[in-house]
């Protein structure tokens, strides 16, 4: 460069630095609360589902259905929701949701995934937007 002015502000980078050093740590906290928040709204929502479309023969299946919550580092949570083959009926889990050659599929947990996205997005778009917001 010519002339002397360098216009690059370091200020502005070191305020960037200490809003990164606020948000961050809060947004890995907002992003597990959503997380676990949608989880456990599936869940419910899914055993609530069950119970109204579960054939007779399966009345201990909507019991079955839950969730655990894994995390691989501090930024990768993954929720993992659905029945646990190891209660009561909940092997009927696959059969139930997807349907064989003999029966239709419920969708239960289908549905009610979709039913909670729109509110997940919501909310992810939300702790993106304060992340973002630094000026």
């Amino acid at each position: 460069m010519t002339g002397g002015r360098n216009p690059f502000d370091m200020g502005d980078v070191r305020r960037l630095q200490q809003h990164l050093a606020r948000v961050v740590p809060q947004a890995r906290r907002d992003t597990r609360a959503a997380v676990m928040r949608g989880a456990l709204n599936i869940k419910r929502q899914w055993a609530q589902n069950a119970r109204q479309t579960a054939p007779k023969h399966a009345p201990a299946y909507p019991r079955t259905v839950g969730f655990d919550l894994l995390m691989f580092g501090p930024d990768q949570l993954l929720a993992v929701i659905g029945p646990d083959k190891g209660g009561r009926q909940g092997a009927l889990g696959n059969i139930l949701e997807y349907g064989s050659v003999k029966n239709p599929p419920h969708n239960d947990g289908g549905l009610a995934l979709l039913n909670e996205l729109p509110a997940f997005e919501a909310q992810m778009a939300l702790i993106q937007q304060r992340g973002l917001t630094w000026w």
